[in-house]
């Protein structure tokens, strides 16, 4: 069975955008395991406001919307959805079923915080791939709100890098 992996930068105090939206202080300098990451997945969850901030990024930051993968988009205000894109409005649970039921490599549960929620709540993530930035931004988009219930984690992974960048594996 296909895994659905959440894979995102936070920061140490569990925020994943800062107070005015921003994301300025995830490290961009070098790799730290997405590389790797990306060769384990061929396709992407995502929801309607990280799809169109996908799709609305200039032509220099392209490569950020990841083309080479199938998007899911998970959305009951839109109506369609671009090119090597398929729209979930109706029975998500059991279409995200469905999907990880086919061949393929796992999923990457990109984004954002309420599809997140959502798929924490139904029991729809194998894992959490956790780029902890070495930064507290003290106010912002917590990572994780609303959950219905104590989820406990298993580690399976950390590698620290140089920059004070920890990387982190759990396995749900």
């Amino acid at each position: 069975m296909r895994k659905v992996i959440l894979c995102l930068a936070v920061s140490l105090d569990g925020y994943i955008e800062g107070p005015n939206g921003e994301y300025d202080w995830c490290f961009t300098d070098q790799d730290y395991g997405m590389n790797a990451f990306l060769e384990r997945i061929d396709a992407i969850f995502i929801g309607r406001k990280s799809y169109d901030l996908l799709n609305n990024q200039n032509e220099a930051a392209s490569d950020y919307s990841f083309p080479q993968f199938k998007k899911y988009v998970f959305s009951t205000t839109l109506t369609h959805v671009g090119d090597n894109a398929e729209l979930i409005s109706d029975n998500w649970k059991a279409s995200v079923m469905e999907l990880k039921n086919q061949s393929g490599s796992d999923f990457w549960l990109y984004g954002g915080a309420e599809l997140t929620t959502l798929f924490i709540n139904e029991g729809l993530v194998d894992e959490l791939f956790l780029a902890v930035h070495p930064v507290i931004l003290g106010a912002g988009k917590p990572l994780f709100h609303h959950l219905k219930d104590r989820v406990n984690l298993t580690l399976i992974d950390s590698t620290t890098y140089s920059t004070g960048l920890i990387s982190l594996t759990y396995r749900l």
